[in-house]
């Protein structure tokens, strides 16, 4: 839909170039298709600027994109900042609108100029709401006391003496980060919004792990900030042992004299919190709770699904599950109901690797196994294949506690740095065997390599659309590709193949109980009971999964519906084309353009079968 002219503007057009085309021979297909291709090429120099413009101003992006302007700093989090970035946002879509004729615009460009409109729309409205957030939290990446850490081992590249000197800045700022973020979160709390109780001592437990061995303490280890340095130092060539070890002193001085203090502030504040916190969970208890809890299930979810058919959604897939779960027990031949398999699966040692250092390393040459066998059929499935290479690598200890049993992080746009797939190794009780082959689908290939690298890798596109997310696009496609491999001969053992169906069960139980935990009331113990009365998963996940649903609510919405949306339009068109059907085009529409929310993308698909037809 055209967003700032009515149809009469799209007739005024036409007339133009009927006139413009009498007077100067020129055919009026050829004069409108001109203006469309100026009038794109304008737009997408406006979006790109834009973004530019934000990475420019931000350190955090501009490492994540590999780039080091600001190698050396850190991103400004203060509320005078916030409110600065919100006045841009608002200039920026006020001159989108005045500046460009959307109904010139080629149809990829149209989208663009949506998407560039909805966000902009969706970041004044979550203005009201950005206290509402926790500051900190037990989550990865939910908090500089994490973040910052983890930003400087997995991102902040040292080339030469340079880069390294700018890493002992970043040490060095790391007390004023922490006293903006700590300030955040004080006004907060004087406005009645506080984590729950649970949250302290695993947000205490992550500062000290930080700061945790040499040179912080003599307990034989190094600290995971330590270590990262003297290696990336070390590594560096044609650099002198002098220069080196100077490098090496001013960050151990560095790590001493800011790190260690900026942590112990932290501390003290988290301590502080919890003797006032309470084990309400759902942000039904905050000011304007619910129109908050809305807000995020619209934001994760792309839809207006509401609360109530969420949770009814969630509880019909349980049920279904339940039943192929109930086909595999039967297939296996175990004696005993639904409840007693389940335990089984969850509990008899078979399904484990020891956590040990081999048994470790065992799970990560299977996991590279699994990629690999998969990386080999993908031109049955797909015709478009990222470019950057992915690594299976895992989550260092200081964020393990925190941290899911697996996740990805994106290559750099440069080819720098590679797509990981990351491992959480901390215990393996907590990384059944059986889930590993649905696990790595989901995170490397076909999911989240397959997504996230092509996005960036995608021509001719705006950059904010390259780089850009949406939960239920992003977690919908990597659990749509757990199991679409199912049909085509995958999970050959009906173990994984339990592990494919215990996977989709935990996205399903997570419309019933983050609706539940935020809508209805639900306590973080009912929470938990559900977990244990309709899923196989470890204590230890069990318990990572509720905790983090009450932090980042609604979040937990969009894997199920994103991938229940690709599995219908995905259907529709099969339906609708019949013979013509081809499953790699259906995939590479899917990904040729980036995240979009679902409507965008239905929108895509419906064009694409009447192409087709």
């Amino acid at each position: 839909m055209n967003l700032r002219f009515s149809g009469s503007a799209a007739i005024l057009l036409f007339g133009l170039a009927a006139n413009l085309s009498a007077a100067s021979g020129i055919p009026q297909e050829a004069i409108m298709a001109e203006r469309r291709t100026a009038e794109s090429a304008k737009a997408n120099a406006f979006f790109d600027r834009v973004y530019d413009e934000s990475v420019d101003r931000s350190p955090h992006l501009q490492g994540y994109l590999g780039i080091k302007k600001d190698h050396d700093k850190w991103d400004d989090l203060s509320e005078a900042n916030l409110a600065a970035e919100l006045a841009i946002t608002v200039r920026e879509l006020a001159n989108l609108k005045k500046s460009i004729r959307s109904d010139w615009l080629d149809e990829q460009t149209q989208m663009s100029y949506r998407l560039f409109v909805a966000q902009a729309e969706q970041e004044i409205e979550a203005w009201k709401w950005r206290n509402h957030g926790y500051t900190f939290s037990q989550m990865e990446g939910e908090g500089v006391h994490t973040e910052a850490p983890a930003f400087l081992i997995n991102f902040h590249a040292v080339d030469d003496v340079a880069d390294a000197r700018a890493y002992i800045a970043r040490l060095r700022g790391m007390p004023a980060l922490f006293d903006q973020a700590s300030a955040r979160a004080e006004a907060q709390a004087a406005q009645g919004i506080l984590p729950p109780r649970f949250v302290f001592p695993l947000v205490i437990e992550s500062c000290r792990e930080v700061i945790s061995g040499a040179p912080f303490d003599d307990m034989g280890t190094k600290s995971a900030l330590w270590e990262d340095f003297v290696t990336k130092v070390g590594d560096l060539k044609d650099v002198d042992a002098v220069t080196k070890q100077q490098l090496l002193t001013d960050a151990r001085a560095a790590l001493l004299e800011a790190v260690k203090p900026a942590y112990g502030k932290l501390i003290a504040l988290f301590t502080a919190q919890e003797k006032v916190a309470t084990d309400d969970d759902g942000v039904w208890k905050l000011p304007a709770g619910r129109d908050y809890y809305n807000f995020m299930l619209r934001t994760h979810t792309t839809t207006t699904l509401t609360a109530d058919e969420i949770h009814e959604l969630g509880l019909r897939e349980v049920a279904r599950i339940h039943e192929d779960m109930t086909k595999i027990k039967e297939q296996v031949g175990f004696r005993g109901d639904l409840p007693a398999f389940l335990k089984f699966m969850r509990d008899d040692p078979q399904f484990y690797y020891p956590t040990t250092d081999a048994g470790k390393d065992a799970y990560m040459k299977r996991a590279n196994e699994i990629i690999d066998a998969m990386r080999v059929r993908l031109p049955e499935f797909f015709t478009v294949f990222p470019k950057a290479p992915l690594v299976v690598k895992r989550v260092e200890a200081f964020r393990e506690k925190g941290a899911a049993n697996a996740f990805y992080e994106p290559p750099s746009p440069d080819g720098s740095r590679p797509g990981s797939y990351y491992i959480n190794t901390q215990d393996m009780r907590a990384q059944a065997i059986w889930e590993m082959e649905t696990l790595a689908h989901h995170e490397a290939i076909p999911g989240h390599h397959m997504q996230g690298a092509i996005a960036q890798e995608l021509p001719n596109m705006p950059k904010f659309r390259k780089y850009g997310g949406y939960v239920a696009y992003d977690e919908g496609w990597g659990l749509y590709s757990e199991y679409f491999p199912k049909e085509f001969g995958f999970y050959r053992d009906p173990y994984q193949d339990f592990g494919r169906l215990s996977d989709e069960m935990l996205r399903a139980i997570r419309l019933v109980v983050d609706t539940g935990i935020h809508s209805r009331h639900w306590t973080r113990q009912q929470v938990i009971d559900y977990f244990h009365a309709n899923a196989a998963s470890s204590e230890r996940e069990v318990i990572a999964e509720t905790n983090r649903y009450i932090v980042i609510p609604g979040q937990a919405c969009g894997y199920k519906i994103g991938m229940l949306k690709i599995l219908e339009l995905r259907e529709l068109a099969r339906k609708e084309l019949g013979a013509k059907f081809d499953l790699r085009a259906y995939h590479d529409l899917v990904l040729k353009n980036g995240a979009l929310p679902l409507n965008l993308l239905e929108d895509n698909v419906r064009s694409w079968i009447a192409q087709q037809k």
